[in-house]
């Protein structure tokens, strides 16, 4: 399965863009619809709608449908109908005057008393094109499915850029490990090497002041033991050892795919713990340049994983 990215952005549209275009048959075509979709990180699913007051009832199935498709994301969906503007009135048709003009010889003809339609009357009546909430609803329904469908695979395309990123990285940290690895024995030596030298000196040190020559095999043996828990200590092998596991489970899900985001920043953050240990243990500049590395690509990986589903 694929990897998803929790960014992306759709739109779509349907039906006629300006009803007043339509000429003569303007008024009784089907008013067109716009839809727009955008998501970006989140740690839950969360959903804002922004509808106008003909299609609020249709936001329970929008809903529906977008929680039966999408599992993280912060998403924001639109949905206008075409020729309506909060800017100003549409411009009325031929046609839409041509009706209201005889609907009002009609109504006059019965009361002659009544007042002629004015300008802002005649705007009022003809900038909203009538639909039946059914119709409405039902187009709604569809665009979304569309504009659903377009979301879905830019979010896969960036899915995919991303999981390459990380696969990249995860190479990285692998190469870092393995020059890392030869440096462990040699660096554990060289300290266990070099506590008995201090150990040795701080006898004879004393040895030299009191007159008694210290030549105790237990004193030997308990500086050996002392250089050994130090060596102990600063032994990095079991932090690269859990660094590998975690690249290992970590590449694991990237090809498994499907929703994987959670657990991947779960890894991400026990990548980050045993880089700092590496770090802290390190009693060289060549270990410690190592863990600073290692560290700059696990916080890289750690945002691009916020991005995914």
């Amino acid at each position: 399965m694929a990897v998803y990215s929790m960014t992306g952005y759709a739109s779509a549209q349907s039906g006629n863009r300006e009803n007043g275009a339509a000429g003569e048959s303007g008024r009784d075509s089907s008013p067109g619809l716009g839809f727009e979709i955008r998501s970006v990180n989140s740690r839950f699913l969360d959903l804002t709608f922004k509808l106008p007051d003909d299609l609020r009832g249709t936001e329970p199935a929008l809903r529906e449908l977008l929680v039966s498709r999408l599992k993280r994301g912060k998403v924001e969906v639109r949905a206008w109908v075409e020729g309506r503007s909060d800017t100003g009135p549409r411009a009325p048709s031929v046609s839409d005057i041509q009706k209201l003009v005889s609907l009002q010889d009609n109504v006059r003809a019965w009361l002659p008393g009544a007042q002629p339609l004015s300008v802002a009357e005649v705007l009022q009546l003809t900038g909203r094109p009538q639909a039946h909430p059914g119709e409405l609803h039902d187009g709604l329904i569809a665009l979304a499915k569309s504009g659903l469908e377009q979301l879905i695979q830019a979010r896969e395309r960036e899915g995919e850029r991303l999981a390459s990123m990380l696969l990249d990285h995860l190479k990285q940290l692998r190469t870092l490990a393995k020059d890392a690895q030869p440096l462990i024995p040699k660096l554990v030596e060289q300290q266990r090497q070099r506590f008995i030298d201090r150990w040795n000196d701080a006898l004879n040190a004393s040895a030299s002041a009191t007159g008694n020559a210290i030549t105790s095999d237990m004193a030997r043996d308990r500086a050996l033991t002392e250089a050994t828990a130090f060596a102990i200590r600063i032994d990095v092998a079991e932090e690269l050892t859990r660094l590998d596991s975690h690249l290992v489970e970590i590449e694991r899900l990237l090809k498994k795919g499907a929703e994987v985001g959670k657990r991947l920043d779960f890894l991400i953050q026990e990548l980050h713990r045993e880089a700092n240990t590496l770090g802290s243990k390190s009693s060289s500049l060549e270990l410690t340049r190592i863990s600073v590395d290692m560290k700059v690509l696990i916080e890289q990986m750690r945002e691009q994983v916020q991005n995914i589903e």
